[in-house]
C-alpha cells in the first residue's frame, strides 16, 4: 500500500463517517459539503478534500453541485468494488472502530 499509515487513519475516518452519516448530521438534503464533514471528523478542510478525491475516483462517494459541493456515500458501488482493493479493504475493517460514534442506540 502507498499510503502513509496516518493517511490511512484520514481515509478511513472519512470513508466511515460518510458510510454511517445521517440525514441530522448535514445540513442539505443534497449532501454534506467538505466543511461539514471536516468539523465533524476533526480533520483540516484540505485533507477532507483531498480524500474526498480518493474516494470519489473509487467511485463509492458521489458529488453533486458545483459551489458548494456536497457528498454522498454511494452504496450500491461500493457493494460492487474488488474485494481485494486497499480502499475497499481499509473501510471493511471494523476492528478499531467506535461505532458509538455513528449510531445512537439509546432509542
Amino acid at each position: 500500500m502507498m499510503l502513509l499509515e496516518k493517511e490511512d487513519k484520514e481515509l478511513k475516518k472519512i470513508g466511515l463517517e460518510l458510510m454511517f452519516l445521517t440525514p441530522e448530521k448535514y445540513s442539505s438534503e443534497e449532501g454534506i459539503t467538505y466543511v461539514e464533514l471536516a468539523k465533524l471528523v476533526d480533520l483540516p478542510t484540505e485533507v477532507v478534500k483531498k480524500k474526498l478525491a480518493i474516494l470519489k475516483d473509487k467511485g463509492i462517494v458521489r458529488v453533486r453541485g458545483i459551489n458548494p459541493k456536497y457528498w454522498l456515500f454511494d452504496e450500491y458501488n461500493f457493494q460492487r468494488m474488488d474485494e481485494d482493493d486497499e480502499v475497499f479493504t481499509l473501510l471493511c475493517s471494523f476492528d478499531d472502530v467506535d461505532f458509538d460514534r455513528y449510531f445512537d442506540y439509546s432509542k
